[in-house]
């Protein structure tokens, strides 16, 4: 095993260390882990893949990782775009603010926007400044490689209402007001959440998710059917410049984080996981799709092995 260090889609992972100070915060490693990202995946409404568990979405993983974390925070939504500006103005003034899910197409400063509903997003927002309307300039740090990005009040309302984000119920969604309420190692943080790690690999029940939608072994083999019949073009560029990447790196980051535990076994298997994941990066991009769906048979079963082998870590 060797140790993965370099630029990855880590948004909410990396705006929440920025909100709360990367000082008094795990590595993107431990804070991916915690959220239980790497710990399955999903073939939403059966039609798109993600590496992360059935069920799962950065709310959850963030609330999650802030627990385990010994944190508490305050998260609000909702109201009109007038008042979410002036909500998000009064709280950055202070301190920085984690704002998200919002709609990364229409962040205009970003090149090739606006394009709606292109991808959900989490920034940090500095400050909302000038007048109290649509014209206020709104400083962030956008984790995406734009630190002190600006754009207007009125284009970031519209992004931040994230009209095309499934997972939440109301927009403008931020979180304010971190406080540590317990004194919590990294060691202490990664073993509480290993329950929760078992869970999401077996597949957990109490949540709503749409129609046809698949999990685990049930989710490769779904996209592999896929890949049968033909890849629309657009989820083909998708898969290659998100979905594999950050499908790959978060088991990358569960394995250092269960070597770290000493759970070797476990380790091993997300290892290979991610090994067999990372592969099929080249074959998606080449349209070798013989290729491809030789990769996710490989890949299909390994969730389940990790799931007895990280079950029988805990017993």
């Amino acid at each position: 095993m060797r140790s993965y260090a370099g630029s990855g889609p880590y948004c909410y992972n990396h705006s929440l260390a920025m909100t709360v100070g990367a000082e008094r915060m795990p590595s993107p490693t431990v804070l991916e882990t915690l959220t239980g990202s790497p710990f399955g995946v999903q073939l939403i409404g059966g039609t798109l893949p993600m590496f992360d568990p059935y069920g799962w979405d950065p709310e959850l993983g963030l609330n999650q990782a802030v627990d385990h974390l010994g944190l508490s925070c305050l998260r609000t939504s909702g109201g009109s775009p007038e008042e979410a500006l002036a909500r998000l103005r009064e709280a950055a003034a202070r301190g920085p603010v984690l704002v998200g899910p919002l709609d990364m197409g229409l962040l205009l400063y970003r090149p090739g926007t606006p394009d709606p509903g292109f991808g959900d997003h989490y920034v940090v927002v500095l400050s909302v400044d000038g007048p109290a309307d649509g014209s206020a300039t709104v400083l962030l740090h956008d984790p995406q490689g734009h630190p002190y990005a600006t754009t207007s009040g009125a284009a970031f309302v519209e992004a931040w209402r994230g009209e095309k984000v499934t997972y939440i119920d109301e927009p403008f969604v931020m979180r304010t007001e971190f406080v540590r309420e317990r004194e919590v190692t990294v060691e202490e943080a990664l073993r509480a959440s290993l329950p929760g790690a078992v869970a999401w690999l077996a597949g957990r029940d109490d949540l709503p998710m749409p129609e046809g939608t698949l999990g685990g072994a049930a989710a490769v083999e779904g996209l592999a059917e896929m890949v049968a019949r033909g890849l629309d073009p657009e989820l083909r560029q998708l898969m290659a410049d998100f979905v594999i990447r950050v499908g790959t790196r978060r088991l990358s980051d569960a394995a250092d984080c269960l070597a770290h535990l000493g759970l070797t076994d476990a380790a091993r298997v997300a290892a290979g996981q991610a090994r067999t994941l990372g592969s099929l990066q080249e074959p998606l991009v080449t349209e070798d799709d013989d290729g491809l769906r030789g990769g996710l048979a490989r890949l299909a079963p390994g969730y389940e092995t990790l799931r007895r082998t990280l079950a029988a870590a805990l017993d």
